[in-house]
């Protein structure tokens, strides 16, 4: 048991070693040019020599991200309970919000543009606008999903509709939230590149479209690299959050 349970924590890091292993394995002997698919090594090599500039627009594109996202968990949590707490607000809303998810998000940056200038606005508001709506759906189906039994069990002991809500939906809705927090700052990250690739002049985003301009394939799949990178690194940290606030949510796979 315990030699299974060290192997499923190691597992993401040799699939992780492999997939390095494989590439850099086909580079070398189909003779890939960099500028087609640079190797790992060149990749390494990329992000050790611009080490000072990476990191200075990683940190740009980490805190605006953090920005965007922030908003979104405030908007997001606040639509989700109005949502789900109102059967007549689901049904006028909930369409309203699908339709608008629908949206590609890029098409507003030219828009936020005009609105707030090239810099981080643009890039704060579109992963605040990729990011809010999983949030929103998960809070609104926590609390929609409340069993009625249970609720009019609650009712007959005297507890009012706040009460259920705040008591007994929000603690049943915490397993949606941290489910709804690891997919909605993925997209966050996407929002922010995506908008510094089309309106800023730092970050990740704007590091990849200057590296693709100068034909430096092996810099852009760097920054590439670090996004990626620090999306799993935030994820993880909201995986250790929600074992530690809603284990028990999650007995009977732990079990199992």
């Amino acid at each position: 048991m315990q030699r299974r349970r060290m192997l499923e924590r190691a597992s993401p890091f040799i699939l992780m070693a492999l997939i390095v292993v494989v590439w850099e394995l086909i580079c070398r002997v189909f003779n890939v040019s960099e500028f087609i698919f640079p190797a790992p090594s060149a990749i390494w090599a990329k992000l050790v020599e611009f080490y000072p500039q990476i990191a200075a627009h990683a940190w740009r594109t980490f805190w605006v991200t953090m920005l965007g996202f922030a908003l979104a968990i405030v908007i997001g949590v606040l639509l989700g309970f109005i949502i789900g707490s109102s059967r007549l607000a689901y049904t006028a809303m909930y369409p309203l919000m699908t339709a608008f998810n629908a949206l590609p998000k890029a098409a507003f940056v030219p828009i936020l543009v005009v609105w707030f200038g090239i810099g981080a606005g643009p890039a704060v508001l579109t992963a605040f606008l990729i990011s809010f709506f999983p949030i929103t759906v998960n809070i609104a189906t926590g609390l929609a999903t409340l069993e009625p039994e249970l609720e009019d069990v609650l009712r007959v002991l005297g507890a009012r509709r706040w009460d259920v809500l705040i008591k007994v939906g929000l603690p049943r809705s915490m397993p949606y939230f941290f489910a709804s927090l690891k997919v909605a700052i993925t997209l966050a990250f996407v929002g922010t590149t995506v908008s510094e690739m089309m309106a800023a002049n730092e970050g990740i985003g704007y590091m990849l479209v200057s590296a693709g301009a100068s034909m430096q394939m092996a810099l852009a799949f760097a920054g590439l690299l670090v996004v990626g990178v620090m999306a799993m690194l935030m994820y993880e940290l909201f995986s250790l959050v929600e074992k530690h606030t809603t284990a028990w949510a999650h007995r009977g796979s732990q079990a199992a």
